[in-house]
């Protein structure tokens, strides 16, 4: 994304030299990623229009939240958070529209992707996607569809088809940058022939299976490199994610366009995908926070905080049979920390003894009851460190 145009002929100069066989595009966006003639405006201006792509993976109303997986009720509560924001939630081809400069959208927008083609897609994000009317994009990759187990089938995408669902590849196999590396290594031909399968026959396969055109992409693992991008243009790719935050506008190189990737253990990129800077006369909109704990902590979940050093305190009073000595505390950066629990208030603290250093600290307290060997599930949360207050003189002593 940080890349200036000039930066990126060169590099495509030189990527041309390497793969001689590309020397000549077939056909898809030319090489400053801008839509080509045919699509209509051949560069579409800039109309101050912002589009936030939120992008999420797996959902799970009883497993542990990690970066990959949410709860089902924070994902509610974040659906909840867009209406109540009055962000419109816009479909795939709105978007396409836009950016090619034939549609005009909300100033403020939002667009929800799912990667990968997890089960919990349907059975848990795709209800309350349909409650909120909210159209959203799965990009799916051939591999994983009907893999069994945890795998969406052909059926369950066909039924949210006729709810609001739009289809995007996500490749043949899924593969991780060391993979891509790796036949990178093995020669001009080979990796070509690697690129081909995974772009080419993942759009065979959905286009025929589900009866959509496909022209968009989503890089696995957010890997990605310029020789990607003849062989997308091959296949017709003209819109290509990746997993770098930041919001779209619409003369942005369609090859390498950002998401917000939402981690289930952190609101800091939901946080970020739900502000927006003063716009055409409207007031900055700052974004939403939705993390809850099953008891009292302080600093809040997803709250803002000044001090480096603060003191982190859990109130216990509502765990009945607490085995006190049982309690553990982790704190990002620290690990398990010493804390100290007062039996007589339930109150369990630690003061942080050494300068927070990032913008996000995450917090996990686990306990058993007595007479119990199993722990409890975790209760996690995150707050944030406002990092110009944090350095100004004094701050956190």
């Amino acid at each position: 994304m940080r890349h200036r145009f000039p930066v990126v002929f060169l590099a495509a100069t030189l990527l041309l030299a390497w793969f001689p066989g590309f020397a000549q595009e077939k056909r898809g966006l030319p090489a400053d990623g801008r839509e080509s003639e045919n699509t209509g405006n051949p560069h579409p201006k800039d109309d101050g229009t912002r589009v936030s792509v939120l992008g999420y993976h797996e959902f799970s109303a009883s497993l542990a939240p990690s970066q990959m997986r949410i709860r089902t009720s924070t994902f509610r509560k974040q659906m909840e958070s867009l209406k109540s924001l009055r962000l419109p939630v816009i479909s795939l081809n709105d978007f396409l529209a836009w950016k090619r400069g034939t549609k005009f959208i909300a100033p403020r927008s939002v667009m929800i992707t799912i990667d990968d083609g997890w089960k919990s897609v349907y059975t848990d994000a795709f209800p309350i996607l349909k409650e909120f009317n909210f159209p959203f994009t799965v990009y799916l990759y051939k591999n994983y569809v009907d893999g069994g187990g945890r795998a969406l089938t052909t059926s369950m995408i066909r039924e949210m088809q006729q709810h609001g669902c739009t289809i995007g590849s996500h490749s043949v196999s899924h593969p991780f940058p060391g993979t891509v590396k790796y036949h990178a290594r093995k020669g001009e031909t080979a990796y070509l022939t690697f690129l081909q399968k995974e772009f080419g026959e993942s759009k065979r396969f959905l286009e025929e299976r589900f009866g959509q055109k496909v022209t968009t992409y989503a890089y696995p693992g957010g890997y990605f490199n310029e020789a990607m991008y003849p062989v997308a243009a091959e296949y017709d790719y003209r819109y290509l994610f990746t997993v770098l935050p930041g919001k779209i506008r619409r003369g942005l190189d369609n090859r390498r366009l950002p998401r917000y990737i939402i981690h289930g253990n952190s609101d800091l990129h939901f946080e970020q995908a739900t502000t927006f800077k003063a716009l055409r006369g409207a007031e900055a909109l700052t974004g939403a926070v939705v993390q809850t704990t099953p008891h009292p902590v302080q600093p809040e979940p997803g709250s803002r905080i000044e001090s480096r050093l603060p003191v982190i305190n859990v109130d216990l009073s509502g765990v009945e049979s607490l085995d006190p000595d049982s309690i553990v505390m982790r704190v990002s950066g620290f690990g398990k920390v010493d804390h100290h629990y007062d039996p007589d208030s339930s109150q369990l603290k630690w003061t942080v003894n050494r300068r927070l250093r990032h913008r996000v600290c995450e917090v996990n307290v686990q306990w058993r009851l007595e007479g119990r060997t199993k722990y409890e599930s975790p209760m996690r949360w995150s707050f944030l460190i406002e990092r110009e207050a944090a350095y100004q003189v004094g701050a956190g002593e």
